[in-house]
């Protein structure tokens, strides 16, 4: 009952701002239409080939983003979701010429359809926006695409190399790069004989594979007694079929990245400072994490898109990589006006650096996020403060007044539907996040 009303109130909530949507849509398109009528629309500079790019992920942001810069760019852009999210918003962009739907990634039919739609558009390149439940089948799929258009994508041998905590490590340091100290766990009796007192720092153990029950535990090591360590150890699922990290734990300021390769060249780079629910952005200069992450691509001779973890650590003030999680990075939204960025995806020639955001990028966000979170704080003037200040020095991530629609559809159409097939499946939900498209739900996609 309390879920349902929870709903109830969510649908009715959005009901009560969607004249407020509409009318800024309204605006938006009348706004265009004078320009192109006084014949003082921008045009940007096209391509001389144009290509077809299909771009997976539909329901997310990135996706979006990505599909408006090739667009301006003046290719040809196919967005693709999964059966589930027929009812995207995004489809309804003026980037976007084609939407079709194909089976949940992983699905026996999903590589055959996925070549059909391939074959079907013409596509010339195929840029993945994964979950990570589907970076790994988008991946091994390369091999059944390659010989029909380019798959900008980490190899499956690679994707795994990187998913896996340890393995990613291992690698850095063999590049000799900076990461925590790991030790890899398959027995519970490694960690209670671990002498702890030849370390500086504290420890904590982290699952391998995904583990959404236990992957906030922090508990640091060693325990008050030996007794405790043991106790906390052998509670966890440790075994050689499930094998855990004993990491050093280390505080400090952590950065999350976005980095796109070609051939081991690093050819976008973002940086932002990283929160615990991650729906801000705005880019900051660090070069040596640049430097860290584009020597890591070099040495692995990465293809694909890759986002990397970091903390500063703050007795020693030296910056360490803490995961690398092999897809597309959210913070592409703080390219939303730099049209170079097509070209970097695309372009066969090395670039003489990186691309980064313009300079006058401004933060990203997502509005209703900001206004949540401005309502429960009104209590908190320094909050309240940081929340406004927020939403007026920076821009919402999904809206853009030349493409108004998948603002209004997102918020109007997709979220509303999400809420009433949970009204009928009662399967229940966390919270809505309108970065992603979707209801956080237990057990979800």
């Amino acid at each position: 009952m309390i879920q349902t009303a929870k709903t109830l109130l969510t649908m009715l909530l959005l009901l009560l701002v969607m004249p407020i949507n509409a009318a800024i849509v309204a605006v938006a398109v009348v706004q265009k239409s004078v320009k192109r009528w006084l014949q003082i629309m921008p045009t940007p500079a096209r391509v001389s080939h144009p290509k077809s790019i299909l771009i997976s992920g539909g329901k997310m942001t990135k996706a979006l983003q990505l599909a408006r810069l090739f667009h301006q760019a003046g290719h040809r852009v196919v967005l693709v979701e999964s059966h589930s999210y027929w009812l995207v918003g995004h489809r309804f962009s003026r980037a976007v010429d084609c939407f079709y739907t194909l089976p949940k990634s992983g699905a026996s039919d999903y590589e055959g359809a996925l070549l059909d739609l391939i074959k079907r558009e013409k596509i010339d390149v195929y840029v993945p926006v994964c979950s990570p439940a589907s970076s790994l089948h988008d991946s091994r799929a390369i091999f059944k695409l390659a010989p029909h258009c380019e798959v900008l994508h980490v190899h499956p041998d690679t994707i795994l190399q990187l998913d896996d905590k340890f393995q990613f490590f291992e690698a850095a340091g063999r590049l000799q790069l900076a990461v925590p100290k790991s030790f890899l766990i398959t027995d519970p009796q490694q960690v209670e004989s671990f002498d702890f007192t030849k370390e500086v720092r504290q420890f904590i153990l982290k699952s391998i594979a995904y583990d959404p029950v236990r992957r906030l535990d922090m508990t640091k090591l060693p325990a008050a007694s030996k007794q405790a360590t043991a106790d906390f150890v052998r509670s966890l699922p440790i075994s050689k079929s499930n094998p855990w990290i004993l990491q050093e734990f280390i505080t400090g300021q952590e950065y999350c990245t976005h980095g796109t390769f070609r051939n081991g060249e690093l050819r976008v780079h973002c940086c932002c400072k990283s929160s615990a629910f991650q729906i801000n952005y705005q880019n900051v200069d660090r070069p040596e994490i640049q430097a860290w992450v584009s020597q890591f691509g070099s040495g692995l001779g990465l293809t694909g898109q890759a986002s990397f973890d970091f903390i500063e650590a703050a007795d020693d003030g030296k910056t360490y990589a803490i995961e690398c999680n092999p897809r597309t990075h959210s913070a592409i939204t703080l390219f939303y006006n730099n049209p170079a960025l097509a070209n970097a995806y695309l372009g066969d020639a090395a670039l003489p650096k990186p691309l980064t955001p313009a300079s006058t990028s401004k933060p990203t966000y997502w509005i209703y996020h900001e206004v949540w979170r401005l309502l429960t704080h009104l209590h908190l003037p320094r909050a309240t403060a940081v929340r406004l200040r927020t939403i007026f020095s920076g821009k919402d991530a999904v809206f853009d007044w030349t493409d108004p629609l998948p603002f209004f559809m997102l918020h109007h159409w997709q979220i509303p539907l999400l809420l009433l097939r949970d009204l009928r499946e009662r399967k229940g939900w966390l919270k809505i996040d309108f970065n992603i498209g979707k209801l956080v739900q237990a057990g979800g996609d």
